[in-house]
């Protein structure tokens, strides 16, 4: 009897069901298009991150930051004075570490043995700057258009030639590029991880110091190198063994070599930028940030949450415009979705008193009318939750059809030695680093089950609006209805 009369009843007031049922839809579309999106951003900031430190990277370790002015070093750069007439081509070069902070290669030994860490690894950023140029002399001119005269003075004896000296210079070049230095006995945590090898093959175990490097791909393809040819830094030539991809926007760094040859060419034995540290347990990683700071002094900790501060562009505005205003707007019409039901339940059922009343007079307790109205609302809860599913997997696909390109600008700092710099190595630049990403709107298991309950609710909802109504009405409100 109870489905029988709920079929018929859906059946008759079908126009009633169909606008609850759509305003509840729209409620739950929202609340999956603005869920998928969060998930979206969410992973696009993970492959930004991932860009920077690689793969299964929790944390860092670097150097704390030196006080403001106590680092003066800068790049020198020596050129002989050429005294022939042959103007030849002069070529110079620096090695320095990027942010000019170095640990002690023990301090990666000393991060492995902490609790909670499961593994660690170091790793030596550098920045190469290399000049070539070459001096022109310039050229002496008399007045008068000749050249090396002179001009008598009074009395007929000579005096000091009178003219200019006219064009010379200098022209030099100047060639920044980085290198990174790996450790090739872990090559499965670094900066390394987040590229592909495309060409040749990566590093092998026994080659802690070799010369050998990995190119990336973009700049191999800048400077045409390939596996096989070789490259020279500061002096030393490198045979390139393989050529990697990023796997999203711009690699880690230029070139890759054995960290023991990095150390030699920066002069900087035995020592790391930066300490690469892989959890034991994801959710535990703020306990093992303060562990290691509290055991090792003088470095800096950062997590790749402390990272994601520092990430700013039009991937920061509509991250924090999906998390903050899409989550607010989904809530405000979520609510009035199911105020509308509710008001709209109630309503139908004030148009029913006549039926009602008299389902009443021929025995129909209150808890039945009540249970037969909440289930006519549940169903049409349901209808709208299957139309508002539908409508948020559209959605989401037509977001991720057209992937909207986003801009991650990475960190603010100057120096390298602070929080944005951490991640890349203990010194890189970040403001100077921007990706492009594409946007995606994955759509979970989880996301389905919350519009499957939020269909339940507004169903509950709408029928404990209507039930409320209904369980008030009297026979005798039916018979004041019959004319």
């Amino acid at each position: 009897m109870f489905f029988t009369y709920l079929r018929r009843e859906l059946r008759r007031r079908r126009k009633a069901a169909l606008v609850v049922a759509s305003g509840l839809a729209l409620g739950i579309a929202l609340v999956i298009i603005v869920s998928s999106v969060s998930s979206g951003m969410s992973k696009a900031q993970d492959k930004v991150l991932e860009s920077l430190y690689g793969l299964g990277t929790d944390m860092t370790v670097t150097k704390a930051a030196a006080a403001p002015g106590t680092n003066t070093e800068r790049p020198k750069f020596e050129f002989d004075a050429k005294d022939s007439d042959d103007e030849a081509t002069q070529s110079t070069d620096r090695v320095m570490v990027q942010g000019f902070q170095t640990l002690a290669s023990t301090t990666v030994d000393k991060v492995d043995k902490q609790s909670g860490v499961a593994d660690a690894v170091g790793g030596l950023s550098m920045t190469v700057m290399k000049v070539d140029g070459q001096f022109k002399r310039g050229e002496f001119k008399q007045e008068g258009g000749t050249t090396g005269g002179t001009r008598g003075g009074p009395g007929g004896g000579t005096g000091q030639p009178q003219g200019e000296v006219q064009g010379g210079g200098a022209s030099f070049d100047v060639n920044s590029y980085t290198v990174y230095g790996t450790d090739v006995t872990k090559q499965d945590l670094g900066p390394l991880t987040s590229s592909k090898i495309t060409a040749g093959r990566t590093f092998k175990t026994t080659e802690t110091n070799a010369k050998v490097a990995v190119v990336d791909a973009a700049y191999a393809k800048e400077k045409k190198l390939s596996a096989g040819k070789t490259v020279t830094v500061h002096g030393t030539k490198f045979t390139i063994v393989g050529v990697s991809t990023a796997d999203s926007g711009d690699a880690a760094a230029n070139l890759y070599i054995p960290l023991q040859q990095a150390q030699t060419l920066a002069d900087a034995k035995n020592k790391v930028t930066t300490v690469y540290v892989k959890a034991a347990d994801s959710q535990q990683i703020d306990s093992v940030k303060s562990t290691i700071q509290k055991n090792i002094a003088g470095t800096t900790v950062t997590t790749s949450a402390d990272l994601a501060d520092t990430v700013s562009g039009s991937l920061s505005t509509a991250s924090d415009l999906a998390s903050s205003v899409g989550k607010w707007l989904s809530i405000a019409v979520l609510i009035a979705a199911f105020l509308v039901a509710g008001l709209l339940t109630s309503s139908a059922v004030s148009r029913r008193v006549r039926e009602f009343g008299t389902l009443k007079a021929l025995g129909w307790k209150s808890g039945r009318v009540t249970r037969q109205v909440i289930g006519e609302a549940l169903v049409n809860g349901l209808m709208g939750g299957v139309l508002g599913i539908a409508i948020g997997l559209a959605g989401a696909y037509i977001v991720t059809a057209v992937s909207p390109t986003l801009t991650a600008q990475l960190g603010s700092s100057s120096s390298g030695a602070g929080r944005g710099g951490g991640m890349m190595g203990g010194g890189r630049q970040t403001a100077s680093k921007a990706l492009d990403i594409a946007l995606t709107a994955p759509v979970s298991l989880s996301t389905i089950l919350i519009a499957v309950g939020l269909a339940v609710a507004g169903g509950l909802i709408a029928g404990a609006f209507g039930g409320w109504r209904a369980s008030r009405l009297r026979p005798a409100d039916a018979l004041r209805r019959v004319e």
